[in-house]
């Protein structure tokens, strides 16, 4: 492997690192976060198709792959909401790791992956590692009951959430498709579905997402998604880094967004919640590397 290759490996999990703790400096409500970010990747989306000549999709493959935003935009909307309640550097290790347990447990019974019972043992401690991880993650010395109701509610959205990042990786898997035809259409629906959300509840309206300064500053942030999402479709090319190595070096973004919340974000922990959450962190990158390889 080149350094080139791993350099472009190492570009997904830079933007998506990233992409949290922009959204959290940018502040504003879900809403706001949300909107800005989905404009902002689908205007990324809609440069790169120019660029790269991409032909656009139609009939299943279209509905598909809009869809998936669809779901994308759903799934992200709750992590935004347990952003705010549990923060960024509690959020993201958990928000992975659910992604990482979902994706595996759809790719194993719906599509027929970890073939024979050494693969789905290793797979399961992988499971079991991310569990554990996730746990270590969240610790807080701190018991206050109010507190502790947060992270609970937090864990809980983005539980649901994952039923969302699920359908995003799931639906373009039942069409015959390459990544690039796919980023459009896929980030077209992320921000119609946002658009949808603006409006969904009376909160929302009120919050006048469009005249507020927050929302057009996280287009920025949805640029670093774009830009993550595009170069991880070059990473996991064959001639590149392939799925397994793309993915698994994609996945390393959470150390990024969960280091980076505490520091940029002033996210404060204690001593012994550092180690509890490095702890973690090293636990569910394992796993992810273990779950790519299968």
């Amino acid at each position: 492997m080149s350094m080139v290759n791993i350099l472009i490996g190492l570009m997904p999990m830079i933007g998506w690192g990233l992409y949290p703790i922009l959204t959290g400096k940018f502040g504003g409500k879900p809403v706001n976060q949300i909107i800005g970010s989905t404009y902002g990747t689908f205007l990324s989306a809609v440069v790169v198709a120019l660029v790269t000549q991409t032909p656009l999709l139609s009939g299943k493959a279209l509905l598909f792959t809009f869809l998936s935003g669809v779901c994308w935009s759903a799934a992200q909307s709750l992590v935004f909401y347990a952003f705010a309640e549990m923060g960024v550097s509690k959020t993201m290790p958990v928000s992975t790791g659910f992604q990482l347990i979902g994706t595996s447990l759809w790719g194993v019974i719906v599509l027929g992956e970890w073939p024979g019972i050494t693969a789905k043992l290793f797979g399961g401690f992988a499971i079991l590692l991310i569990i554990i991880g996730v746990y270590l993650t969240t610790y807080s010395e701190k018991k206050v009951s109010e507190s502790e109701s947060g992270i609970v509610k937090g864990i809980t959205l983005v539980l649901i959430a994952t039923i969302g990042y699920v359908g995003y990786s799931a639906f373009p898997q039942a069409v015959t498709i390459n990544g690039f035809e796919a980023f459009l259409p896929q980030a077209f629906g992320m921000a119609v579905a946002a658009t949808v959300f603006g409006f969904l509840t009376k909160s929302n309206r009120e919050a006048k997402p469009y005249k507020s300064k927050s929302t057009y500053l996280n287009i920025i942030s949805g640029i670093f998604f774009a830009f993550a999402a595009a170069t991880y479709l070059i990473s996991s090319r064959k001639d590149v880094n392939g799925l397994a190595t793309g993915f698994t070096l994609s996945q390393m973004n959470v150390i990024i967004a969960t280091l980076g919340s505490i520091y940029f974000l002033h996210e404060s922990k204690t001593r012994k919640e550092m180690i509890m959450v490095l702890s973690g962190l090293v636990l569910v990158v394992i796993a992810g590397v273990i779950t790519a390889f299968l």
